[in-house]
């Protein structure tokens, strides 16, 4: 293992034989890594050794500065393991662990890792110093007692600091100030953190799920599940109630779903504060109740159209029909898939002194300047068609529905659509020209449909590739070709896959993008759906019009290096 690594510094000339003879004396006599007798005898520095081994492994080299390693991770390898070897354990996906090391050609400590945690081992390169501080830093002392017991000194960062805003009268109350038990604290301050490192992390939702021994904490990052923590089951109760409480949710209530609302205003790195939204949500589960936290971050909401993902003729279409005086814009997609960030920058783009824009939301996600915003509460009988009657009312210039969800709502909406308004609204269907289908379906007469609808848009989320560390992946061109490309396209095409560094916390991925596909309500598809003819058809006709489909946004996006072909062929299907 040592001479491997001497063999790969010597091919990189940073190393002679006498001097790799010379540090093997001294590591035998020391007993430490051979990279570590390499610098101790100065015969090559940290960086000039870690860049060498980035350049001739293909390893990332990383700084552990830049990372937060959580516990549950740290606790996979002992101290003394991390410092006889000179590694340090920072991510954790599945049954992969992404593992620091000064020599990753270090196969004894590939397979003693491996045998201890049973992981498949993802190495990368860092110096000798950046793993001495990382030890010092999660396995010092204070790390370790937090460490033993389970989390419950956990304390918060100086730069953290939380206040909760109360619902009714906006009051901001330091948490540090409230008054509570050496008990409770604990449990404040490790809600509190959960909360914080998800939102640093731009996490879209924290799960907490109870188990027979252990309360798993998973965050959503670019829409994936990421397991972050495992908290001990004697504070499974605290941790839950004190969510609940932040919430204004039934603590005594455990057997029925309820659902809550936390108001936060945390501290940014620049001293500012930020307020962010969560909404929460319980239900009971075999040990306890599951409880998610979605968080609504209004930094992260992107309002300009642009930014969205649009490829440039799609986004004329798209601007054109929002700048129509009346008719209904229909977005479609399944539960997470950016509906209502696209039909908030629609409304955004419209939004202006002289317009009157009413939105009817289940729930309301974000809080727009200038727009009128009402939250839908059913068991007191304000639904969906009772609230768009009453926006009749109130001289609207555009309306927002949440979602066309049955016959009355669509109604109301068509009706208003046809004396003079602009309406948006949602549909969950599978692609643009599904959506006729469905409210056929939905009894709504097809005269009406033709009539009212000038715009359909389907989309789906994928997730954009790092540009810092993305690779090129060799595809043959005939899989190219079955994916979708024609065959002159795919020979020139070049592909792009995740690779993982520090900017991306090792995931490949940073962000996401959609894909849209845009059907405009042309005199020619009207007539197929005034003669009731399939989605088939109908898609049919508007790619003969020149329609971008949802698979083919995924291949411009693959042909612009922004995502994956993991990705668009996860979120989309073949024409």
């Amino acid at each position: 293992m040592a001479s491997n690594l001497g063999d790969l510094l010597k091919r990189e000339k940073l190393l002679t034989d006498e001097q790799l003879k010379n540090a093997l004396d001294f590591q035998k006599k020391n007993g430490v890594p051979m990279g570590s007798a390499l610098t101790a005898l100065g015969f090559i520095s940290e960086s000039e050794m870690a860049q060498a081994l980035s350049r001739q492994l293909g390893y990332p080299y990383v700084d552990l500065d830049q990372f937060e390693v959580y516990p549950d991770v740290i606790k996979l390898i002992p101290r003394e393991i991390a410092q006889r070897y000179m590694i340090m354990p920072i991510h954790r996906i599945r049954s992969f662990l992404t593992l620091a090391m000064v020599d990753p050609t270090d196969l004894a400590a590939l397979e003693d890792v491996k045998f201890r945690t049973g992981l498949s081992i993802q190495p990368v390169i860092t110096s000798e110093s950046s793993i001495k501080n990382a030890l010092n830093k999660y396995y010092g002392s204070s790390y370790a007692l937090r460490l033993k017991k389970q989390l419950e000194e956990v304390e918060l960062a100086e730069d953290a600091s939380v206040k909760i805003i109360d619902e009714e009268e906006e009051e901001e109350e330091e948490i540090d100030d409230l008054a509570v038990s050496e008990e409770e604290a604990p449990v404040i301050s490790l809600v509190n953190q959960i909360l914080i490192e998800a939102i640093k992390k731009s996490a879209s939702d924290v799960h907490l799920e109870p188990y027979e021994n252990s309360v798993r904490v998973r965050y959503r990052m670019d829409g994936i599940l990421y397991e972050v923590m495992n908290i001990s089951k004697k504070f499974k109760n605290a941790v839950l109630s004190r969510l609940k409480i932040m919430a204004n949710m039934d603590i005594a209530e455990k057997r029925l779903p309820q659902d809550g609302r936390i108001k936060m205003s945390v501290k940014k790195d620049d001293g500012g504060r930020k307020k962010v939204d969560m909404r929460v949500s319980s239900v009971p589960a075999m040990w306890g109740e599951k409880i998610v936290v979605r968080i609504l971050d209004q930094e992260m909401l992107k309002l300009d159209l642009t930014q969205l993902g649009f490829e440039k003729e799609p986004l004329k279409i798209f601007k054109k029909s929002i700048e129509q005086p009346w008719g209904i814009v229909l977005v479609t997609g399944p539960t997470g898939s950016g509906k209502t960030n696209t039909l908030y920058s629609a409304i955004s783009n419209l939004n202006a002194l002289e317009k009157n824009i009413m939105t009817a939301e289940d729930p309301i996600e974000f809080n727009l300047a200038g727009i009128n915003q009402v939250n839908i509460k059913e068991e007191i009988g304000l639904t969906f068609p009772n609230c768009l009657r009453s926006f009749l009312r109130q001289d609207p210039d555009i309306m927002l529905v949440g979602e066309m969800r049955d016959f009355e709502t669509c109604d109301i909406a068509i009706k208003a659509s046809l004396t003079g308004h602009l309406v948006f609204s949602t549909l969950h269907t599978n692609d643009a020209a599904s959506a006729i289908g469905r409210l056929v379906n939905m009894n709504v007469e097809p005269f009406l449909i033709a009539n009212s609808i000038i715009l359909v848009v389907a989309q789906r989320l994928v997730r954009r590739l790092c540009k810092k560390c993305r690779t090129k992946q060799d595809v043959p061109v005939n899989s190219l070709v079955d994916m979708g490309f024609d065959e002159e396209e795919a020979k020139n095409v070049t592909v792009y896959k995740p690779k993982g560094c520090g900017q991306c916390n090792n995931t490949g991925y940073k962000g996401r993008i959609a894909l849209f596909e845009v059907m405009e309500i042309t005199d020619e598809i009207r007539d197929l759906v005034l003669t009731k003819a399939h989605s088939r058809e109908i898609k049919s006709k508007a790619m003969e019009q020149g329609m971008i489909t949802l698979r083919r946004s995924g291949l411009v996006k693959i042909k612009n290096g922004i995502a994956s072909m993991e990705d668009v062929l996860g979120e989309t299907i073949r024409d």
